[in-house]
C-alpha cells in the first residue's frame, strides 16, 4: 500500500472556489470511480496552497483508477477543464509516500 500526497498551487484568490469544487465535484467523482481519498487540506500560511491524500493498494490499482478517472468523458470534458481554471498545473507536486511499520495509517 502507498499514499499519494498531492500539492497544488492555486491561482490567487481561488482558494474558496477550489475547496468548494474539490469537495462538491472532484472528490465525490473520484470516490465514485473507486479512489480512496483520505484527506483534503489548505495551508495555514499560504492561501494559494492546497493538499490532498489518496491511498492505493498497489501500482496496478493506481493505474486502473487513473484510467477510470482521467480517461473518462466527464473528466476530459467537464471536470478537467475547470480544474485548469483554478490551479496552476505546471506547479503540481505529487509524492508517493509509504507508511513506516509503526505508522497508524498502516
Amino acid at each position: 500500500m502507498f499514499y499519494e500526497f498531492r500539492q497544488y498551487t492555486l491561482f490567487p484568490g481561488k482558494r474558496a472556489e477550489w475547496v468548494k469544487y474539490m469537495e462538491s465535484v472532484v472528490i465525490p467523482f473520484q470516490v465514485a470511480k473507486g479512489m480512496v481519498v483520505l484527506g483534503s487540506f489548505v495551508d495555514e500560511q499560504d492561501e494559494n496552497v492546497y493538499y490532498w491524500i489518496r491511498r492505493f493498494k498497489n501500482e496496478k490499482e493506481r493505474e486502473r483508477l487513473y484510467k477510470k478517472v482521467y480517461e473518462s468523458p466527464e473528466w476530459k470534458n467537464e471536470i478537467g477543464p475547470r480544474v485548469g481554471e483554478l490551479l496552476d498545473r505546471k506547479k503540481i507536486v505529487v509524492k508517493r509516500i509509504v507508511p513506516t511499520p509503526k505508522s497508524v495509517v498502516q
